[in-house]
């Protein structure tokens, strides 16, 4: 069975930093985008970033210029570095990949179970 973990949320001062990592585990074929979602108490959730098979990236405008996302192809890792925080990045931020189990068959989005980012002083 194929799972996301993610790692490194926390609490941090306003201005502070931390390093989320999200691991795909298990048996599958390839994956293609990976990204990076938020959610915040009452509110929808949206995403933060996300970077594709080819390095290709895109970060909501809240975040560019403070976050940066990168991954490891041969860990099947995703990171989010978020630099400059502010309370308002509070929120659950949960990983998610666009994954193919075998070859040939369709792509299939898979999430991870979140992790909590909380920005306060």
């Amino acid at each position: 069975q194929v799972q996301l973990v993610e790692s490194g949320g926390g609490l941090v001062q306003p201005g502070g930093s931390l390093r989320l990592s999200c691991a795909a585990s298990g048996s599958f074929f390839s994956i293609n985008d990976m990204g990076w979602y938020r959610q915040a108490p009452g509110k929808e959730r949206e995403l933060v970033a996300v970077i594709d098979i080819g390095r290709n990236t895109n970060y909501a405008d809240s975040v560019k210029g403070r976050f940066t996302i990168s991954r490891d192809y041969h860990r099947n890792t995703v990171y989010l570095q978020m630099n400059s925080l502010k309370a308002e990045d509070t929120a659950v931020y949960s990983c998610t990949a666009t994954l193919i189990n075998v070859s040939g068959a369709s792509p299939y989005d898979l999430w991870g179970q979140g992790t909590q980012v909380t920005v306060s002083s």
